[in-house]
């Protein structure tokens, strides 16, 4: 029979009513399921494909459905997996990954190996405030070497030591599309090789800034000014001094670590990543006991109602005392004080800044701390920093 539409709405018998005129046939289910379909032979199977429900899909354009289906089976092509492979592209097909949020998904997932807070701060700044700009809602498939200069560039001279490592943390981020296959070819922020080529060496435009430090033999007069200044602050900066510590080791120190004149810095905390012994000198250990007292039910060594210094406390606190110095080139204060004014072997001047040692055989072999030997050396350079002399300085032998 040829089927025709009114015939269509009107057949209610469950069934199949082939028409001659497509090769198709109209299969009721019930008087409200009706749907075209085209019945051919593939790879010597039977298969039956839907070409939709009549409700939807008109006689005159199911026909042509059936035929264009036909002719692709004329060409060797079985429409049926045709279809399912098409609705398996489309089902499949990933939207574009933005910039944005994939460097934001990489920032997060970093964030858990940095020992700050402040690390996580300083990618987070860089990113936005340079890269976003730029790239920022580009798929990142089509971010190339020209988008990645075009963010350096402005910046590469004027800001050499920001752009350097906004570079750095681009190319980290590239790095892991390339891992996660969001992007084929080059990394465009790679370096050696790469922007190495287009760009100035970094070390060759920008001097290296040092930490100001002060003269050592400036230290006592700063030391009498600093023990005037009431404050938690100025007991932390003094503190920092007289153990030749850093910022970060100092307000984030826990009572719990000191035991027996012994501050132990664990190595999550330490640059090095490696546990630090900090023998404390008498006044440490006064120091600490004023400030037990001034905030006791703290769990910092240096805290107000409980809560830890900020990292400016003590920037805040040397300020007052009106000089250039920073509190980190302190360290290099002490340095020069333990080179020029004493026969203390480098080792064990290293080893109290927690410098790792330089000769990887020696490095190897060694295993204490010298801690008797620092120990000598941090109560000379109490000594000095309280009076201005360190008569009783001696050649520290290391065994």
């Amino acid at each position: 029979m040829k089927l025709t539409h009114q015939f269509a709405v009107k057949v209610k018998t469950p069934g199949r009513y082939f028409d001659h005129a497509s090769s198709m046939h109209l299969w009721v289910k019930s008087s409200k399921q009706k749907y075209w379909i085209l019945r051919y032979m593939s790879s010597g199977k039977r298969q039956d494909m839907s070409l939709g429900s009549i409700n939807v899909v008109p006689l005159q354009e199911a026909r042509k459905k059936a035929l264009d289906a036909q002719i692709e089976l004329s060409k060797g092509i079985n429409p049926l997996a045709k279809k399912k492979a098409t609705k398996e592209a489309i089902e499949n097909k990933k939207a574009p990954v933005l910039f944005s949020d994939f460097a934001l998904e990489c920032i997060k997932a970093k964030s858990h190996e940095w020992r700050s807070t402040k690390h996580h701060d300083q990618w987070l700044y860089t990113i936005k405030e340079f890269a976003f700009p730029v790239i920022g809602q580009m798929p990142i498939e089509q971010i190339n070497t020209e988008h990645i200069l075009k963010i350096l560039s402005p910046i590469w001279v004027s800001k050499t030591h920001t752009a350097s490592r906004l570079r750095g943390r681009l190319e980290w981020i590239f790095s892991s599309a390339v891992a996660r296959k969001y992007i084929s070819g080059n990394n465009p922020a790679m370096w050696r090789g790469h922007l190495q080529t287009i760009l100035s060496a970094p070390n060759k435009i920008a001097k290296v800034k040092h930490h100001r430090a002060l003269p050592f033999n400036l230290v006592p007069a700063l030391f009498k000014k600093l023990r005037d200044i009431e404050s938690i602050s100025a007991l932390a900066l003094e503190f920092t001094i007289l153990n030749a510590s850093r910022t970060g080791e100092v307000i984030g120190g826990l009572r719990s670590e000191v035991i027996e004149n012994i501050w132990t810095i664990p190595a999550e905390r330490m640059k090095g990543n490696r546990e630090h012994r900090v023998p404390l000198c008498a006044r440490s250990v006064e120091i600490l006991n004023i400030t037990k007292m001034l905030d006791p039910n703290s769990q910092y060594l240096f805290s107000n109602n409980g809560k830890a210094l900020s990292n400016m406390a003590m920037t805040m606190a040397l300020r007052k005392l009106t000089t250039e110095a920073t509190v980190h080139g302190f360290r290099s204060t002490f340095r020069d004080w333990v080179a020029e004014e004493t026969s203390t072997p480098s080792e064990v001047a290293e080893m109290a800044l927690a410098h790792a040692i330089s000769n990887k055989t020696e490095s190897s072999y060694r295993r204490g701390d010298l801690l008797p030997r620092r120990r000598e050396l941090m109560n000379l350079w109490e000594d000095f920093c309280s009076t201005g002399t360190a008569d009783n300085i001696i050649q520290l032998k290391v065994a």
